[in-house]
């Protein structure tokens, strides 16, 4: 049985458009696929544990095969089981608004939590890093109120799609498809354009 993680980057539950995107999305996939397991994991909800000196410690330990501390070793095992959730899934549904330019900082501390040497990445000095979350696939979806593709610097810059794709190749995941939703505050018709995006995640779906 295949593994589904729909990691929502969203706090704002019933309101969030990019939420409801990719809610279309596994509805559509879930008819299909029915069989699959899908987890879900909200950032901002579900409780991460913190990343701070000690954590830090025992990841530099991790990476130089120093043997680490009984501390160290607790906050270790503690981001380990957010990453097991993370290793767990076969393919992935993310939705992430744009926060001041780029992804909102609960996603940026699950994936500085996953982001670790040995799991999701490895590395040799002559040929630099390697991502080992290989054949894996993602749908992503990225929602903005003012930002969108071409508009002049004033209104926005996008460090988010860049940061997070970038996020995606560096640990191996690189069969992505993406579906943006952005200046959706400075619509004319935002229903309309809410319903065409939500037609539209329900078609990738299909293939998907």
């Amino acid at each position: 049985m295949s593994q589904l993680l729909h990691v929502n980057a969203s706090p704002r539950g019933a309101a969030s458009q990019s939420l409801a995107i990719a809610g279309a999305f596994l509805s559509a996939y879930k008819d299909r696929k029915p069989e699959t397991k899908v987890d879900v994991l909200s950032v901002f909800d579900d409780g991460l544990p913190d990343f701070g000196t000690t954590a830090a410690a025992a990841k530099m330990a991790a990476f130089s095969g120093q043997e680490q501390t009984p501390e160290q070793i607790d906050v270790w095992s503690q981001a380990r089981a957010v990453f097991d959730r993370f290793a767990a899934a076969d393919e992935y549904v993310f939705n992430i608004p744009m926060w001041n330019a780029g992804v909102p900082y609960a996603l940026k501390h699950w994936i500085d939590v996953v982001t670790q040497p040995g799991w999701v990445f490895g590395f040799d000095p002559a040929a630099g890093y390697s991502g080992l979350m290989t054949g894996r696939k993602a749908f992503v979806v990225y929602s903005s109120g003012v930002y969108t593709a071409g508009v002049p610097q004033e209104f926005g810059v996008d460090f988010r799609s860049t940061f997070f794709n970038d996020w995606l190749r560096f640990v191996g995941i690189t069969d992505v498809t993406e579906l943006h939703f952005d200046g959706n505050g400075m619509l004319a018709d935002p229903e309309s354009a809410l319903a065409a995006a939500v037609a539209k995640a329900e078609d990738l779906a299909s293939t998907f």
